[in-house]
């Protein structure tokens, strides 16, 4: 028995559909793994923002905190930016003991979305990057 029209009609809307969907649909974007990651720091006693490269799995000391990022990923340069650091801050407190304050992901393009809670000090994440004016940290065998 033949389709009738409206049957044919909407077989040929699902597959233009379908089609359209394909074509429009974001390929899988390529994540790089980057050796540095980019941050900010804030003291808010004096007001003064310093921005500094920190190598991953090197900790580097900002004030009283110690930032530790361990991986640090970016887009290709065809994709939206998408740059995102998993870190690990802790705090040296008044009686020079170690405090784990925070550990997890950091977005560049939503600073305020897991940011490093602290009275005195904030810490965001601005860039991955592959190269950096600040020399690599010596490999300890």
């Amino acid at each position: 028995m033949p389709r009738s029209f409206a049957g044919r009609f909407f077989a040929g809307f699902v597959s233009a559909l379908c089609f359209v969907v394909a074509i429009a649909a974001p390929a899988a974007a390529e994540r790089v793994s980057n050796p540095i990651a980019e941050f900010s720091g804030l003291d808010k006693i004096t007001g003064r923002i310093t921005t500094f490269d920190v190598y991953i799995n090197e900790t580097v000391q900002f004030g009283a905190l110690q930032v530790t990022p361990r991986v640090c990923y970016s887009r290709t340069d065809n994709e939206a930016p998408k740059t995102d650091s998993f870190i690990e801050v802790d705090e040296i407190t008044l009686n020079r003991k170690i405090r784990r304050i925070f550990s997890g992901w950091m977005f560049a393009d939503s600073p305020g979305l897991n940011a490093v809670e602290h009275p005195v000090y904030d810490i965001w994440l601005k860039d991955c990057k592959q190269s950096s004016e600040v020399p690599a940290p010596e490999q300890t065998h």
